[in-house]
């Protein structure tokens, strides 16, 4: 491939809808160039960093490597219009987007909810839910697309529940979320709406919830969020509006992904959906393994803070650098056959959700999430087998499998 092509290709939201080719092309730049100055059309530039120990070194020392003010691969066009909009390249300002002191203020905000001793007070509305969508499936009538039946619907009524979002504007908050996460894939953004228009329909919709939750404070992540403060003073309508999107969000699209593409690895690999059916403690390490297989956030960037050389390159004070999370957990020196899925891969040390300060704050509760749903299908299912050809999500950003057609017969 000739150097523009590859860093068009890099870059190319098609790329990322065929894991294969993403596949093929990032296991090249692991061996030849796994620091490599990049230049897409359309694109500003950046170093793409492919490797698991790279990537962990730049999480790492997050004062040399920073994550304000580029968070992720947006063309030239995508980001006068969020400039437009802010003032800034960036749309929203959250925790993703915070570097000291601003972070830890702000994560602390939340970060008890998403701590075991709270979590453990959902495991039993957790099965209970997952045993309903086990039985919408059931209702379905043996066909149905997982991906957008059940995976897509499960973790977004954990999240708003926790949120406290009513189950009537499910449906708007699932919509803005695709849009946003899905705007290059024309069967998802088919009105061809702009980088900044989901935003624009979260704040919103969050705007009036915080009005709302002012008035009446309930148990909920929304009324924490509408009296929030930190030193003592109300934290900005943004930076409240953005905190509200980073949990409805990451907090459902990521985990419905990895929901999803599990469930595409266990067909593909009939051996490995028979093991965890005779061994049903097998499930917690399952899920972990399909994280890794999916890596629904594909990448980050960092924005290196003073000149520094990096594996053999000089690293300019400036300059942005792509971590690609799904090119480092197929990493050779870091996983035995990398490209097989192996439900009791252990160790597991993938980087899926992150890794150093800003490690997700939600990664208990997907897990979680996970675990309750496939605990209960797994239990129930006779057989299960595709019906139809499976299809991802075209996005370099946050993704995973838009279609997932699928046959069973349920106990």
């Amino acid at each position: 491939m000739a150097p523009a092509e590859l860093n068009n290709a890099i870059a190319d939201p098609r790329t990322y809808a065929n894991p294969g080719t993403y596949h093929e092309l990032f296991r090249t730049l692991r061996v030849e160039n796994p620091v490599r100055w990049t230049e897409p059309s359309n694109y500003r530039p950046f170093w793409t960093i492919s490797k698991h120990a790279d990537i962990l070194e730049i999480e790492k020392q997050s004062e040399l490597f920073a994550n304000a003010p580029r968070t992720l691969l947006r063309t030239h066009e995508q980001e006068e219009q969020v400039r437009k909009l802010t003032g800034s390249v960036q749309a929203v300002r959250t925790l993703v987007h915070m570097d000291e002191p601003d972070h830890r203020m702000y994560r602390q905000l939340t970060q008890a909810w998403f701590m075991p001793g709270r979590l453990r007070v959902l495991e039993e509305s957790l099965a209970k839910l997952a045993s309903e969508f086990v039985d919408r499936m059931a209702r379905l009538g043996g066909d149905c697309d997982f991906a957008r039946d059940i995976a897509a619907w499960y973790p977004l009524r954990v999240i708003m529940m926790i949120l406290g979002v009513p189950p009537e504007d499910e449906a708007l908050m699932l919509r803005l979320t695709q849009e946003h996460f899905g705007g290059a894939d024309p069967d998802v953004n088919k009105d061809k709406k702009d980088a900044t228009s989901a935003v624009r329909g979260f704040f919103e919709y969050f705007k009036n919830l915080t009005n709302e939750r002012r008035k009446a404070p309930k148990d909920d992540l929304a009324s924490l969020l509408a009296n929030a403060e930190i030193g003592g003073k109300p934290i900005s309508d943004f930076d409240r509006n953005s905190y509200y999107f980073l949990v409805a969000t990451a907090g459902h699209d990521t985990t419905s992904s990895s929901i999803s593409g599990l469930l595409q690895a266990l067909l593909e690999y009939p051996d490995q959906l028979a093991k965890l059916r005779g061994d049903p403690s097998l499930v917690p390490s399952a899920v972990d393994e399909g994280i890794r297989w999916v890596t629904p956030v594909r990448h980050f960037f960092r924005t290196a803070t003073r000149d520094c050389t990096f594996r053999g390159q000089d690293i300019k004070n400036g300059d942005s650098l792509m971590l690609c999370y799904w090119s480092g957990n197929r990493d050779e020196e870091v996983f035995t056959d990398p490209y097989a899925f192996r439900i009791d891969r252990s160790p597991n040390r993938h980087l899926a959700f992150g890794y150093g300060i800003h490690l997700c704050l939600g990664q208990m509760l997907a897990k979680m999430e996970i675990r309750a749903l496939y605990k209960e299908l797994i239990s129930r299912v006779k057989t299960i087998e595709l019906n139809g050809k499976p299809d991802w999500l075209v996005t370099n950003f946050v993704g995973g499998l838009k279609t997932l057609p699928i046959s069973y017969r349920l106990n």
